[in-house]
């Protein structure tokens, strides 16, 4: 029995393709938070403005809305791999192009916005392609195995992805870049190394209603727009990560590497959480725990805004991403449980586009609010309407909150 379980832990990895896709995720997440905390840094080093900040969520947010239907087309109607190996090749070509602007010296603040937006558009048609491709490379018996899995190599590139890219930035600019564009190459390269698969649906004539089914689902499934919704609301509110720049600089005193250890925080949190859900087989009362760990998530935020110390600051961070970390395990694992493989793409661009609202859009907002009240007062506000987005969840989505076990009964 107890040979058993450490197999049962890491039982996605007997299936080849999924770890090719495992090396994928983590790498180009890796480079992904590289490139965040490395422009992060260069606006507002280069600005001191949290509106310019805020701006760059706002650049990686719109392609997703922009983008939103025809994404989740794409991802139903093409092979998802060859869907990935475009959009990371994207990423690629724009990340050799964030190296030729700083290469040349302190570059202008519109044509790093531009890049950014190219780098969004990309994520925009990888993010449900990504999202849905699971289901399709590992056998259904494994696939809560798979989601916690797959969620540690996210958030484990995530720890190390700041702290290396404030690293590697001060030895200059073009260290990160370079180092960003080798990543993304050897996701590309692992992709292709995985087999070819059908798509998921057969190529359907674009039309309003088949574009729009992902929305129609979502809205009457309760549990998925629950969850969903929850997620929404609560990072949109809580943009605490969105701020860091400032915090680091202005309040901690501290540089770029600072910056990079304060931005591994929640994903700290996050990796130590997806190994006990992978530990301790995390299956039961999913909904309570996932109304608790968002007003987890709005208290640590209320308690790192307040922090006057580096380190208390980076312990709430902790918190918060353990907490998240639920929300997150909990909000993919419904969202493929209980959408038909044909659909996938189309509802997981849908979920990606509510995250990228909850994250990109949560950034500018913060941006905005902290441009007029202060980077302190902007995260504890956000913290209490996180509470409230918790409270208001439960008397809307009384169904989600009771629902014992992610699979269907």
């Amino acid at each position: 029995m107890t040979s058993e379980l450490p197999r049962r832990r890491f039982e996605a990895f007997h299936t080849r393709d999924f770890s090719f896709f495992f090396a994928t995720r983590f790498m180009t997440v890796l480079a992904t938070m590289m490139v965040d905390v490395s422009v992060a840094w260069l606006i507002y080093d280069t600005t001191g403005s949290a509106l310019m900040l805020g701006a760059i969520g706002l650049c990686i947010f719109l392609p997703n809305l922009v983008f939103l239907l025809v994404a989740g087309h794409v991802a139903d109607s093409f092979e998802r791999r060859r869907v990935l190996i475009v959009c990371y090749g994207a990423s690629l070509l724009a990340t050799l192009g964030l190296l030729a602007a700083v290469w040349r010296g302190a570059p202008s603040s519109w044509l790093i916005f531009v890049l950014v937006a190219l780098i969004g558009t990309a994520r925009a048609f990888a993010s449900p392609a990504s999202s849905s491709i699971l289901p399709n490379i590992v056998p259904r018996a494994v696939f809560p195995n798979a989601v916690a899995l797959n969620s540690s190599a996210s958030q484990t590139a995530a720890i190390m992805g700041p702290a290396v890219g404030g690293l590697l930035y001060g030895f200059g600019a073009p260290v990160v870049f370079i180092a960003t564009a080798a990543l993304y190459g050897l996701g590309v390269v692992c992709l292709f190394a995985m087999q070819s698969r059908p798509a998921a649906a057969a190529r359907e004539k674009m039309s309003w209603t088949y574009l729009t089914a992902g929305i129609t689902y979502i809205r009457h499934n309760s549990f998925v727009l629950g969850a969903i919704t929850l997620d929404l609301f609560a990072v949109l509110l809580a943009g605490a990560t969105a701020l860091l720049p400032i915090f680091a600089k202005d309040i901690f005193q501290t540089d770029s590497f600072g910056l990079g250890i304060l931005r591994s925080g929640p994903a700290v949190g996050a990796v130590a959480m997806s190994v006990a859900i992978v530990h301790f087989n995390f299956r039961r009362k999913i909904g309570v725990r996932l109304f608790q760990s968002v007003a987890l998530f709005g208290l640590a935020t209320i308690g790192f805004g307040l922090s006057q110390n580096f380190w208390i600051a980076f312990g709430f961070l902790v918190v918060l991403g353990a907490a998240d970390m639920v929300s997150v395990y909990i909000r993919s694992a419904l969202v493929q449980i209980e959408t038909p493989d044909e659909m996938r793409g189309r509802v997981s661009a849908v979920n990606s586009m509510f995250i990228g609202a909850s994250n990109e859009l949560g950034q500018f907002e913060a941006g905005v609010v902290a441009h007029f009240t202060g980077a302190v007062m902007a995260v504890v506000l956000g913290g209490m309407g996180t509470l409230g987005v918790t409270v208001a969840g439960m008397k809307l989505f009384p169904a989600l909150l009771r629902r014992d076990r992610l699979e269907k009964s």
